[in-house]
């Protein structure tokens, strides 16, 4: 399974990872369309955390066992074949059981109606999700990787 790492020792907080993510989540997924003319604001799936000198781009983890998928009532959480761990926001009800099972924190609401719960999905349009391509310092890694702790081999990269 597609994983991202972080490598908060290149991150410079940029925060173009959030920019594209939104865009890539719009609907006109036009850079300059997304945040001007649609009615609706786009919103990135990840968030830049810093303290102090420390920063790096956070999102979900997919875990192998999802505590989220698990509590969700409504069945919009779901794995699909990928591993990745998806939200349908069409049934999505807002309760937000996922967001308070989350041992990460890396669920969020959507901030314009909150009517349905935001996280990574991984950009299943793209070969390479969003976040990972507009990284300036290679701060992001994807790897195809089943262990949720960073590889040795991704570790030798750095």
């Amino acid at each position: 399974m597609k994983r991202i790492y972080a490598r908060e020792e290149v991150c410079m907080a940029c925060r173009l990872c959030e920019v594209h993510c939104a865009v890539e989540h719009s609907s006109t997924k036009h850079m300059l369309k997304a945040f001007k003319k649609e009615a609706r604001k786009p919103a990135p799936r990840c968030t830049v955390e810093v303290k102090d000198a420390l920063s790096f781009s956070f999102m979900c983890r997919h875990c192998e066992e999802p505590v989220c998928l698990y509590s969700c009532i409504s069945g919009a959480m779901h794995r699909d074949p990928d591993g990745a761990i998806r939200v349908d926001e069409q049934k999505c009800i807002g309760c937000w059981t996922c967001i308070l099972a989350c041992p990460y924190g890396a669920i969020k609401r959507d901030e314009q109606d909150h009517h349905f719960a935001l996280k990574c999905d991984l950009c299943p349009d793209l070969e390479v999700p969003a976040c990972v391509s507009a990284c300036p310092n290679d701060a992001l890694i994807l790897v195809n990787e089943p262990d949720p702790v960073m590889p040795q081999e991704v570790r030798e990269r750095v």
